[in-house]
């Protein structure tokens, strides 16, 4: 019976934990100010930056994205009750072709380095 009650106590104890989830690499933003619009070719990006996650046509033109997610999860667990916080932050960049495979603009996040770790009554955005 103690062996019972002992093995019941452990396994409904309370317990933490924390996970970490990454898709992608990051986004190394020294490669990224070198493609300069007006000059840079959809061919030069991709060498710099490796192949896109997504490549979106707009008729003539494109569109390329680079994407690298972070997410952190912190919990606390008691008996049947979990209680869970999650972080995700992303480098996101957008980089946008003529028809000539020039590029026009683009945009970028660098918050991928950015998540925190939290307990589910801790806020971790200011």
């Amino acid at each position: 019976m103690r062996t019972l009650l002992l093995v019941l106590a452990v396994l409904l104890a309370p317990g933490c934990f924390i996970t970490r989830k990454t898709d992608n690499k990051p986004l190394d933003a020294a490669r990224l100010s070198a493609l300069k619009p007006g000059t840079s070719t959809a061919r030069e990006a991709v060498e710099l930056l490796g192949a896109p996650v997504d490549v979106v046509q707009l008729g003539k033109r494109s569109a390329y994205e680079y994407r690298f997610t972070n997410t952190k999860r912190a919990g606390f667990s008691v008996i049947v009750l979990s209680l869970f916080n999650q972080d995700t932050r992303s480098d996101r960049a957008w980089l946008f072709f003529d028809e000539n495979q020039l590029l026009t603009h683009m945009g970028t996040t660098l918050q991928g380095g950015e998540p925190e770790y939290a307990m589910p009554w801790q806020e971790v955005h200011d």
